[in-house]
């Protein structure tokens, strides 16, 4: 439907209800929410004040509510089946003065879910799907226009991602047209929870089914970067979960979109989605950001973009997270040549789509035409279509210059197929398994879950 010209800017932006689901959807949802708020508070923009303007304003509208107090209000919905994490995230948030959580907009109750998705998913989330979802349903009646959800949840333990599954299975029956991102954590490669495979396997092949996307951010990437990058010795969940608030602000903040003209994207879920999931089998979406490093360093630092960029762009064909210790042997293979898949150069990671967002100085003046080269995504999709970028001149969180990009890609291949492995041995040998039928998953549930994830992992590695 085309917009007639006269309609302001203000009227068609869409707003975003974020869903925070157990204790580290909670923890994190306070992050993000604290990084956008000091994002867009902060003096440091580098554009004009117009610009600056024009950006507050958009990311007040995206992510929270101006109602009866002169503080703005989260557009977003806390619920954890313990009282604990959610309490500690509503005073945090009101004692910082710029912003909190609207007081109706939680639910919890007393006991947890053990670390057991099937207790999340067949007994929590049915018994309280009617509150949860009203409060849902209250939350997106307080948006002019509702551009979709975001979910933050942990794949690992059992509320975030067995109650987390099951209410976004209620998000999609209620709201069958509206967008849907889940923001999943992927749990420490050595375990906190001796079942986390098999809540991390049954967690991703429900969201397959009910998500439009998942964006996956890895523990043990995240780790690293506060140690190699941020150079903090003691590193606590605080820390870690900083990093993820950043580089999600620095995907959904503002950001002027390809053809979107001299406003902001409307819709932000909506643009992400349509530019990085062309079809339905591929919705694994992988988040890396340039540069990070302590504050302290900042003022010391000077960044040129052809140098960040051939950082990005290195980091996504090698598979790297983060710009230190990229192998800069991983070549794209030449045009033309018919290596086999499974014979591909040396770790080269296939890309079907990718999206970066450019931030600060001189932006609009940036070659992007390395991240354009067809040996990068997969034959099957013009790199014209495979290839789209979001810039603004308004710089994000203190960086000069800061570039993220959002890749759907191979890039999960191999701890996807790690989990998928290790819950596998399990279930062969009927671990555990009893602490899941006792809740109502059966062994057939289990097996369809390993069905959907070897195909996707199939797909995924025929790039």
């Amino acid at each position: 439907m085309a917009m007639s010209a006269g309609l302001s800017t203000k009227r068609i932006r869409m707003s975003i209800v974020t869903v925070q689901l157990g204790q580290c959807g909670n923890q994190i949802g306070h992050e993000v929410f604290s990084a956008l708020c000091s994002d867009s508070r902060g003096t440091h923009g580098l554009c004009s004040k117009d610009e600056n303007q024009s950006y507050q304003d958009c990311c007040k509208e995206r992510f929270f509510c101006e109602e009866q107090s002169a503080v703005p209000a989260a557009r977003a919905v806390l619920v954890d089946m313990e009282p604990k994490v959610i309490s500690q995230a509503l005073s945090m948030a009101a004692s910082s003065g710029h912003w909190r959580y609207s007081s109706h907009s939680h639910f919890c109750q007393k006991q947890g879910s053990g670390n057991n998705w099937a207790n999340g998913y067949c007994v929590h989330g049915p018994r309280h799907k009617e509150a949860i979802m009203e409060l849902v349903q209250r939350e997106a009646e307080r948006c002019d226009r509702l551009g979709g959800f975001l979910t933050i949840m942990s794949m690992a333990g059992g509320t975030g991602s067995g109650l987390g599954a099951f209410v976004t299975q209620c998000l999609r029956d209620a709201f069958p047209t509206s967008f849907i991102l889940n923001h999943v954590i992927w749990p420490y490669g050595t375990g906190e929870v001796i079942v986390q495979n098999y809540n991390s396997v049954l967690t991703l092949s429900h969201l397959y089914h009910s998500s439009d996307a998942l964006l996956v951010h890895e523990n043990d990437v995240i780790h690293k970067i506060c140690a190699q990058l941020l150079n903090i010795k003691q590193i606590s969940f605080r820390d870690v979960n900083q990093v993820i608030a950043h580089q999600l602000g620095s995907v959904f903040q503002p950001a002027h979109t390809a053809g979107g003209g001299s406003g902001y994207s409307r819709n932000p879920l909506g643009d992400l989605l349509e530019s990085l999931v062309p079809h339905p089998e591929f919705r694994m979406l992988g988040l890396r950001n340039i540069p990070q490093m302590a504050e302290s360093s900042l003022p010391y630092s000077t960044f040129s973009w052809p140098g960040l960029l051939r950082h990005l762009r290195q980091m996504l064909i090698a598979n790297a997270q983060m710009e230190e210790g990229i192998d800069w042997q991983v070549r794209p293979p030449q045009p033309g040549s018919s290596i086999p898949c499974t014979n591909k150069p040396l770790h080269f990671n296939t890309s079907i789509a990718n999206l970066l967002i450019l931030r600060g100085k001189d932006v609009h003046s940036v070659e992007l035409g390395s991240f354009q080269d067809p040996s990068l995504y997969t034959s099957w999709l013009n790199p014209q279509d495979a290839f789209t970028a979001w810039k603004t001149p308004r710089a994000f969180n203190k960086y000069e210059k800061s570039a993220a990009l959002v890749s759907n890609s191979q890039f999960l291949l191999k701890p996807l197929d790690s989990i998928v492995g290790k819950a596998w041995n399990m279930f062969a040998s009927k671990a555990y398994l009893h602490q899941y039928t006792k809740f109502g998953i059966q062994e057939e549930d289990f097996l369809d879950c390993f069905t959907t994830l070897e195909q996707v992992i199939s797909s995924y590695t025929n790039l």
